[in-house]
């Protein structure tokens, strides 16, 4: 299939996109990697008038370890992410997750903004930026807000920005460095999405737990002083509450299964 007729404009500033936003709102998209647009555009599941191109905004890509805080701009790419030196030292959840994003090929073209806002319940992205209570900037004509990870993803494919914001940072803490981390994942084939996946950090007695692909959006949990039979008993607990649902895919007692018995491994793993 072919998308349906709509202007085109590429900009070079951040200022310039927030313009165009404000003029056109709902009628405009963004676009950068494409990696997620272009197909819903070729099966006209979205029909812009304006697609605004960001690209080539330089402001718009780069990364910065500042204090407590890396500051990735929305329009990095995912293998310039995971090519960044500093990635292993300081956000190594990352480090794990991003060779489980799609291919290589589409991660030199998709990005990190461009997943986050997205909001696929089962991509890995959208995952860690809730376990790890990262926040999401977000620009318009009426100046800069930021929302955290558990305000910004609503639901399935949907998120809290409004039609005139563009996304422009997303910020995570650095690890702490007594953190452990674990990253865990079922998919049919490499680069598929994943059916259920999941991500742990131990930090001390303290262990959180964020489960994607079962609920509308990633869900995280916390608990002290977790062992032995204990935490059998909280995986089931919240495999429940995660509910789920069936599809082509996995039934929910599938996805239930797997939050059991994946959750098992990432909080062994993160054992001392």
């Amino acid at each position: 299939m072919k998308p349906p007729r709509f202007d085109y404009v590429r900009v070079e500033s951040i200022e310039q996109a927030v313009e165009l936003l404000a003029q056109h709102g709902d009628e405009a998209r963004v676009i950068a990697g494409g990696q997620s647009l272009m197909p819903m555009l070729n099966m006209r599941l979205v029909r812009p008038q304006v697609l605004i191109d960001i690209a080539k905004a330089a402001e718009l890509s780069g990364i910065k370890a500042n204090g407590k805080v890396v500051s990735i701009a929305a329009a990095t790419t995912q293998n310039a992410l995971l090519r960044w030196q500093g990635l292993r030292a300081h956000l190594p959840l990352l480090a794990q997750a991003l060779p489980h994003i799609g291919h290589f090929q589409t991660r030199n073209r998709g990005t990190v903004g461009g997943s986050l806002c997205h909001a696929d319940p089962s991509s890995e992205l959208p995952l860690c930026l809730a376990l790890l209570e990262g926040v999401v900037e977000l620009r318009s004509r009426r100046g800069t807000r930021r929302l955290a990870a558990r305000d910004f993803q609503v639901g399935v494919l949907t998120t809290a920005k409004q039609a005139d914001e563009l996304a422009t940072r997303i910020h995570f803490p650095k690890a702490p460095e007594d953190a452990v981390f674990a990253f865990k994942e079922f998919h049919r084939r490499h680069g598929d999405f994943a059916v259920v996946a999941l991500a742990a950090m131990r930090c001390e007695n303290t262990v959180r737990l964020a489960v994607g692909g079962v609920g509308d959006r990633p869900e995280v949990r916390s608990w002290d002083g977790l062992q032995g039979s204990a935490i059998d008993d909280a995986l089931n607990e919240f495999a429940w509450q995660l509910g789920g649902s069936d599809d082509i895919h996995a039934t929910a007692r599938y996805r239930r299964e797997q939050v059991r018995h994946l959750g098992r491994l990432a909080i062994a793993e993160t054992a001392p």
